[in-house]
């Protein structure tokens, strides 16, 4: 199950896309951007709807962050005001889509499986890259196995440390 989170001031906008998406997504809701920060800090999220215009920090702003902080995470902006430039700026600033209010609800719910889908594929490709960084074609993995083989019985402990008397 994917974990989303939804930010907007506007309560109904915000209800209506958390009773739309918590059917089959466990999903967190945030009435601004400071408060998003926030559950940004402790949770991991696979995507994020924020609103464009809010008070205090904006849509604009709060993306910003998740793209310095957590550059996989998907965020999809909404905006009541709608402005063509606005959308492809968003876009560039790495939005992974940008929707206009009024929305429909199916393409709402289309584009957040699409979300979710691409935070999956680059959690699949960070783990293999993680596993090519580990395991290089240089590395030879059955080298060390023949250094030490645990067995103890070829050789004598050495005990004249220990024998002071002896001497």
């Amino acid at each position: 199950m994917a974990t989303l989170l939804i930010v907007d001031d506007d309560n109904m906008v915000r209800d209506t896309l958390h009773e739309l998406l918590s059917a089959s997504h466990e999903c967190h809701t945030a009435d601004r951007a400071e408060q998003a920060l926030h559950y940004l800090d402790v949770e991991e999220y696979d995507a994020v709807l924020t609103d464009l215009s809010m008070p205090g920090l904006s849509g604009r702003e709060l993306l910003r962050y998740i793209q310095a902080k957590h550059s996989d995470t998907p965020v999809i902006v909404i905006s009541g005001m709608p402005d063509g430039n606005d959308g492809r700026e968003l876009i560039n600033l790495g939005a992974f889509a940008y929707f206009t209010k009024p929305f429909r609800l199916e393409e709402i719910e289309a584009v957040v499986e699409r979300a979710i889908a691409r935070k999956q594929e680059l959690a699949v490709t960070n783990s293999s890259s993680h596993l090519n960084v580990e395991f290089s074609s240089d590395d030879d993995p059955d080298e060390d196995l023949d250094q030490d083989d645990g067995d103890e019985t070829e050789s004598e402990p050495d005990n004249t440390a220990n024998d002071e008397t002896s001497h």
